[in-house]
């Protein structure tokens, strides 16, 4: 094995391929399923604020989770340390596992997919020249407009070698690139301050964001926000039609109804969507999908942490619910085949069906006439954060720019709204759908049971009546 061959990074003296594959039969031969999942990562970031560098970080880590299942029962024991004794030491925990309860799982299939490139992005640029980005885009943001008073810049990548060992002697491997870019402008005027903010990146080299129309549109998007908040006047509240826009909006969708679509919380009953495959749970016209074989998107992936390729998985279809996301686990326990879902924040921590690219697809609608066939509401252009409940579905989210709408045109900008509603129920008031779909640009980090792993989200603009907003004013 060679040093330019990324397996090298988990295969050193203590450990090689042979020994991985033999150990991982010994320890989980008594298991319905399971893998060894070895991982190197090696991850930087930089901070530019108040024109210098304020933070720069560089980290790597190696190990492996040794995981066994036996009916609904997993074990995983796991170190930062790729060697044959710790395996051993991990396959200890697995002998505490019930016997094997049936015949042991097939493996994943094989697929030939390459979603991404191999390189890495840390490597390919030296520190200075990413620094001298900051610099440059910070230079640039403060001469666009004298209200500026503040920028910070954010960039950073990783670059994941991960391998799953089955005791089967399936082995899979897969390098994962990830790089992202973040820029926010504050303005002032009048003794009154506001931010904007613009993000993207995904499963490509630092190339594309050295792009000099690349990083200046982030600026403009960014200042263009913060001036549009300069303008804001106080949220109405109550009941009324909102219209959210294309994108990023979509997360709303990924919280409110894809945790919901997601295998182990309808397995377990906890879910507002459990057993109603083929129940009407949208209006008709809505379509979601979650689809993690995009290439070079964020949430993409060419096999999920268990070896499975992933896929488009059809969830909702014209209204009608078709399925959910699974791992391995949940697919086996619900009778089911797995989609390509099973996904994990490090070699530390347990696959759990996640999701990937998730988004609803374009309808017939023009975006403008939705505006006008709204007449009164608010338009939620974009949005911040926001809570969920699993169980009942509710949710909270807060508007970062949005617009009243009035008798069908878009009004003044409005500052602290916060749409509130329920996931089971929102996708049925769905009234227009927009023929601009669009993914979001590559910064969302879905958090799940305490792990965060990247993903996408996306839809078109949509018109949803009786929403209530909790507004300021």
């Amino acid at each position: 094995m060679t040093q330019t061959d990324p397996r090298a990074f988990l295969y050193r003296d203590t450990l090689d391929p042979d020994a991985a594959l033999r150990l991982t039969a010994e320890t989980l031969k008594g298991c319905d399923d399971g893998e060894l999942y070895l991982q190197y990562m090696a991850s930087e970031s930089f901070g530019f604020d108040d024109g210098r560098l304020k933070t720069a970080d560089f980290n790597t880590q190696a190990g492996f989770g040794l995981r066994g299942v036996s009916g609904e029962t997993m074990a995983l024991a796991h170190a930062n340390e790729l060697s044959e004794a710790a395996i051993r030491r991990a396959g200890e925990t697995m002998t505490l596992l019930d016997p094997a309860t049936g015949a042991r799982s097939a493996p994943p299939r094989r697929t030939n997919a390459g979603l991404y490139t191999g390189d890495d992005p840390l490597s390919a640029i030296p520190f200075a020249r990413k620094v001298e980005l900051c610099q440059r885009i910070d230079a640039a943001a403060r001469a666009r407009d004298p209200r500026i008073v503040q920028v910070s810049v954010g960039l950073g990548g990783s670059w994941s070698v991960v391998e799953i060992v089955r005791p089967d002697g399936f082995v899979a491997t897969d390098v994962r690139p990830l790089v992202r870019l973040n820029v926010t402008v504050v303005v002032e005027q009048n003794g009154r301050r506001e931010s904007g903010f613009h993000g993207l990146g995904g499963r490509y080299l630092y190339d594309d964001l050295f792009d000099e129309a690349v990083w200046s549109r982030s600026i403009d998007e960014a200042l263009r926000s913060a001036l549009v908040n300069l303008e804001a006047v106080a949220a109405p509240a109550g009941e009324m039609t909102v219209v959210c826009g294309a994108g990023w909006p979509g997360v709303l969708l990924h919280e409110a109804i894809g945790h919901g679509l997601e295998g182990d919380f309808n397995r377990k009953g906890s879910s507002a969507f459990a057993g109603r495959i083929g129940d009407r749970v949208a209006a008709p016209g809505v379509t979601v999908i979650d689809d993690g074989s995009i290439a070079h998107r964020r949430g993409s992936l060419t096999i999920d942490d268990e070896g499975t390729p992933t896929q488009r998985n059809t969830l909702i279809e014209d209204g009608i619910l078709k399925g959910y996301i699974h791992d391995r686990l949940n697919a086996r326990l619900m009778g089911v085949a797995p989609t390509g879902n099973g996904r994990r924040q490090s070699f530390a921590h347990a696959p759990m069906p996640r999701m990937t690219n998730t988004f609803m697809l374009g309808g017939q609608d023009d975006p403008e006439e939705i505006i006008v066939r709204a007449k009164n509401g608010i338009y939620a252009r974009n949005f911040g954060g926001g809570q969920v409940d699993i169980t009942s579905g509710k949710f909270v989210f807060t508007c970062t720019e949005a617009y009243r709408i009035e008798n069908g045109k878009l009004g003044a900008p409005i500052k602290g709204a916060t749409l509130i509603g329920d996931g089971p129920s929102v996708l049925t008031k769905v009234r227009a759908i927009g023929n601009d779909m669009a993914l979001d640009e590559g910064v969302g980090v879905c958090g799940k049971g305490g792990q965060s792993v990247p993903a996408g989200v996306g839809q078109p603009t949509l018109m949803i009546d009786g929403l209530t907003v909790g507004g300021t004013a």
